[in-house]
């Protein structure tokens, strides 16, 4: 067990067990250590090494440079401590978690399937834990050398259930696992919760999805949770998704069991390849262009939470910043 203490006028020390890495830890010890990603792609986890000695779980993390290794600086969701450390870093306390992480151990409970390439994936935790609307887990098996991140889709009742709505990833290592291998009954790692990106339930505002692939599950959980609190009922709820063809949209039968649908709940599916006109009647553009299409400047009055892959956010970012949407007013964790 090494101690770690983070630098300053009033230095912060917490202990993270040889097998964590620090930024989890620190998270672990309610800490706001600045973090999103999780897997080491985003970068937002950097700290600098002022004494002792790490390592990084991936030998050559997406993004760390070889100007930081240079510089000391390591990436607090890949380092482990090899020794007790000091460094530096600003932490901050929108990251400091409502829920501490935790890591367990998770069965497989179920498959099922949602689209082509789409599938729903139940599981059980050894453990009772709670975690909020859009946040994620890290799942993880043997045949894998570090785990992924996954967003839940349904809503925390601090019971044992969590499930995950999973795009498979053509050569994914993870996703191969999942789909073609683990079967019910089967046990995986498990961390979480994680993520900066939950439903904000003391807004006053309408709310707007806005999800693409697998960004579909944290955005359900959004708006399953949403619906169920008493302050957001009466709020619009607008859920865009999009996907490249018709056989890609799904996501309208579970908004549809929710409580004002069609009244105070919508939905919006797009597709963004150029198809038939009898195969499709609806909306086509990519999210953040059919977003703008529906909404203009009214973006700017919405609490608005989006997740999918990395293009469609980049375009989404800037979509919003264009248009001059408050930055408090936009959540999304950043993967890559």
């Amino acid at each position: 067990m090494a101690q770690i203490t983070i630098d300053g006028s009033t230095p912060v020390t917490f202990h993270c067990d040889e097998t964590d890495t620090i930024m989890r830890a620190a998270l672990r010890s309610g800490i706001g250590f600045p973090y999103s990603c999780n897997v080491g792609a985003c970068g937002n986890c950097r700290f600098q090494l002022l004494e002792g000695e790490v390592e990084h779980v991936q030998s050559s993390p997406r993004a760390w440079t070889e100007r930081d290794e240079k510089r000391q600086r390591y990436l607090g969701c890949q380092a482990r401590p090899k020794t007790d450390c000091r460094i530096k870093l600003r932490t901050d306390e929108q990251y400091e978690p409502g829920t501490r992480p935790v890591p367990a151990t998770a069965r497989l409970l179920a498959k099922t399937a949602l689209t082509h390439d789409m599938t729903e994936f139940a599981l059980e935790l050894d453990t009772p834990l709670s975690f909020l609307a859009g946040q994620y887990a890290l799942l993880g098996t043997p045949a894998i050398d570090s785990p992924r991140a996954y967003s839940m889709c349904n809503v925390s009742g601090g019971d044992t259930q969590w499930n995950f709505q999973i795009k498979r990833v053509p050569g994914g290592a993870m996703t191969e696992q999942l789909f073609d291998h683990l079967q019910p009954g089967d046990t995986l790692t498990f961390d979480g919760p994680f993520g900066t990106a939950y439903l904000r339930e003391d807004s006053d505002r309408d709310i707007l999805c806005l999800a693409g692939g697998s960004g579909l599950s944290p955005m359900i959980a959004i708006a399953r949770a949403a619906a169920e609190h008493p302050q957001l009922t009466q709020k619009r709820l607008d859920f865009v998704f999009g996907g490249r063809r018709p056989d890609d949209m799904c996501g309208e039968d579970l908004l549809s069991e929710l409580p004002g649908f069609g009244a105070t709940l919508h939905y919006h599916p797009a597709i963004s390849e150029d198809v038939p006109a009898d195969e499709w009647a609806g909306l086509r553009g990519f999210v953040h262009d059919v977003a703008l299409q529906l909404f203009g400047e009214e973006l700017r009055d919405k609490e608005i939470y989006f997740a999918g892959p990395p293009l469609m956010a980049q375009a989404v970012q800037k979509m919003l910043f264009d248009l001059k949407v408050p930055f408090d007013q936009v959540h999304f964790d950043e993967f890559y």
